[in-house]
């Protein structure tokens, strides 16, 4: 196979860092096997940052021991999305093993291969098949090994709960048995022979979340819940503002606290305590002067997005077609609009985290990231080190939502752990989340179409500046099209975010449709199917309606419908939302919410249904009321009292329909989902109040 890995350019700053080199774990009385294959990495935009060969031996994937478990080694890491039971489904369905043989070793650099990391709804299409032909392998290779001390020829043999057997004689060999101090090597073809989708027994099925217990009962240790040996806690010290710098610093008072020992490393300056409350109180005894430079706020600043390029980054257009101007000029129905969306927090249920210790000449690090062989090299440029001196592990973590990309908290917990000789723990303060963390990119976005007077669209035209270029190509059929990216300065740190630009590109665009048709005097889902020549998007469109019952009710000024569509990353979905008005205040309550989902095969249908609902419910804080506010390199709100997410009491009903297409190869699905959230809510507040939101929130 060829896992091809998307990766955010956000966080490429170390990519020449990257070791470059194949590296294996072979575990004694283990099975390997090996077939050549390659693989490439590219960044959303397309642009290819090199290869990296990936082993090519079974055994670094996975490894069967003499009493018939099997683990499983992945880079790819668990942050919530259940993707610990999906592949385990894949492996166990390839190997014809019980699902519970399958225990999964992920996101540790010493054991795992090498893996770029977890974004981009990349785990399912790119690792499923990666697992699944290796367990494909190991299952020819037991195959064999049961034909060859039996003296027969291996495809009269079959393979079922863990075991080779001869349907004539009855006898049967455990794959324990067979592997138990075997450590075999041969070269086989990557065109290995996969279970079709249609006799999945189990990939395709409601498997309950592995090791979902431990997480149920409170015995799973995340990365805050980790304690080593004589372990210290730590501190930063931070700045004043964004772009500050130190003019003087008093740190007299912190160092006469009990236990406490200040760190200053260049820029860095930190401190080590007995524990994390003596942490916290001693690093706000520090007196430090910054000075902070003006810089730009909140006010005006989609102008500054727009007026501000990035120097020396040529955008260029992302996709033309025919003329738009030509054809604009002689459309029926005309629409020029700008939509809006502002800096938003990833606000992670367990901020950043991490331990650090040394031992040896080696760092070792426990910590909550996306990518651990990233941060892997992150630690070993910072302290100029092998990245083989380096062992990061990846607990699994409190969610990430793409926040959790950069080592910057497992580089603080090395430092101030080679400065005390014991291990040391840091885990940031929800302020100091909020603060320091990475922001969903702001952007404007300015579009306008034209359309002839039976609805056909006939021109588009669309410009993103600087929320990023995912999805911002239009997936209905437009014979003219001007789509571009304008990158800008950000007056933020901004990075990857659930679903990247997909969400603004899609609310604006999904915003401009439903503006579109009402302009046309068409139905809003009516003039979509008109504009649709994907049967796969048409699909989700009529799922959804059917399910919501689209047309059957008319809006009112009390209640509204709105519907969305899009597709990204391979996934494709269709929103509708019922939103009630309230009469006295005119606030807005979402009510209910249809969703109908499609990205090929489904792998485990609970799971994905999980999934989609999440994306929904966290939808919502983007589309109706988060918001980071700034002012002069100063985050304005940087507490949950002041940064408000979804409640229990925003919930609406939330109905997920699953289209499954067992004749398509599944895609990832941990983002697209929360796609059509905000124009389908936006679309029912218009047909309900008139009023067309163009703003996020």
């Amino acid at each position: 196979m060829t896992p091809l890995d998307w990766f955010p350019p956000e966080t490429l700053r170390n990519e020449g860092q990257l070791d470059r080199r194949d590296f294996l774990k072979i575990l004694g009385g283990g099975l390997l096997v090996c077939f050549t294959h390659s693989s490439a990495w590219t960044q959303e935009a397309g642009r290819n940052f090199g290869s990296h060969e990936l082993p090519k031996e079974v055994g670094a994937w996975l490894h069967i021991a003499a009493d018939g478990l099997v683990k499983v080694f992945t880079g790819k890491v668990e942050v919530g999305q259940n993707i610990r039971t999906s592949l385990a489904q894949l492996v166990a369905e390839e190997l014809q093993v019980p699902f519970d043989a399958i225990t999964m070793v992920m996101g540790d650099t010493d054991l795992v291969p090498w893996d770029m990391g977890t974004f981009g709804s990349r785990s399912t299409p790119t690792m499923g098949p990666q697992l699944r032909t290796m367990a494909a392998a190991a299952r020819e290779m037991l195959l064999e090994m049961a034909a060859e001390r039996w003296h027969l020829a291996a495809p009269t043999l079959t393979v079922a709960n863990g075991k080779v057997t001869d349907p004539q004689t009855e006898r049967s060999f455990s794959y324990g048995e067979l592997t138990r101090g075997e450590k075999l090597v041969k070269i086989i073809s990557a065109a290995e022979s996969l279970t079709p989708t249609a006799d999945w027994k189990i990939a395709g099925t409601a498997v309950p979340k592995a090791e979902g217990r431990d997480f149920v009962t409170g015995k799973h240790k995340y990365p805050s819940d980790i304690t080593r040996p004589e372990m210290m806690f730590g501190a930063v010290l931070r700045p004043d503002g964004f772009n500050a710098t130190l003019e003087s610093i008093d740190s007299s008072a912190a160092e006469k606290l009990p236990g406490v020992k200040v760190v200053r490393d260049g820029d860095f300056i930190g401190l080590i305590a007995p524990d994390a409350y003596a942490a916290q109180h001693a690093v706000s005894a520090i007196k430090a002067k910054w000075n902070v430079p003006a810089q730009p706020s909140n006010d005006g600043l989609f102008e500054y997005l727009k007026n501000n390029p990035e120097t020396g980054h040529d955008d260029g257009p992302q996709h033309v077609a025919g003329s738009v101007a030509q054809a604009m000029a002689d459309a029926d129905v005309k629409l020029e609009e700008r939509y809006t969306v502002a800096y938003i927090a990833h606000a992670p249920l367990e901020p950043r985290a991490a331990v650090a210790e040394w031992q040896g000449g080696k760092l070792t690090v426990w910590t909550g990231t996306q990518r651990p062989f990233g941060v892997r090299d992150e630690l070993a440029q910072a302290f100029h080190l092998d990245p083989g001196q380096v062992r990061v592990i990846q607990p699994d973590m409190g969610s990430g939502y793409g926040g959790k990309h950069t080592g910057e908290t497992a580089i603080e917990a090395a430092r101030l752990a080679k400065a005390a000789g014991k291990p040391v723990k840091v885990v940031w303060t929800r302020q100091e989340e909020f603060n320091w963390a990475y922001f969903r990119p702001a952007g404007l976005i300015e579009i306008k179409a034209g359309a002839q007077r039976d609805g056909k669209l006939v021109a588009w035209e669309h410009h993103n500046y600087n929320s990023g270029p995912s999805a911002i190509t239009t997936p209905y059929a437009v014979p003219n099209q001007l789509i571009q990216y304008h990158a800008a300065k950000s007056p933020l740190r901004q990075g990857s975010y659930r679903g990247l630009a997909s969400t603004a590109n899609n609310f604006a665009r999904e915003s401009h449709m439903d503006g579109m048709a009402h302009a046309a005097g068409m139905d809003p889902l009516e003039f979509r199917l008109k504009n649709i020549d994907d049967a796969r998007l048409r699909a989700v469109f009529e799922a959804a309606a059917d399910k919501f019952g689209w047309g059957r009710s008319k809006s009112t000024a009390e209640r509204g419908f709105g519907i969305a569509g899009g597709a990204e990353k391979g996934g494709y979905m269709a929103t509708c939302a019922e939103v009630e008005i309230d009469p006295g205040s005119k606030k807005m309550r979402i009510r209910r919410v249809v969703e109908a989902w499609e990205s090929g095969a489904v792998v485990n249908p609970d799971g994905l249904r999980n999934q989609i609902m999440g994306a929904i419910v966290q939808g919502i804080g983007g589309a109706l009321f988060e918001e980071v506010l700034f002012a002069n390199g100063r985050i304005l709100n940087p507490h949950f009292a002041g940064y408000r997410v979804p409640r229990f009491s925003d919930t609406p009903i939330v109905e997920v329909v699953l289209v499954d297409r067992k004749d398509l190869p599944s895609a990832g699905a941990g983002e697209t989902g929360i796609i059509g959230l905000a124009p389908a809510v936006g679309n029912a507040s218009f047909a309900a109040t008139g009023v067309r939101p163009r703003n996020m929130p």
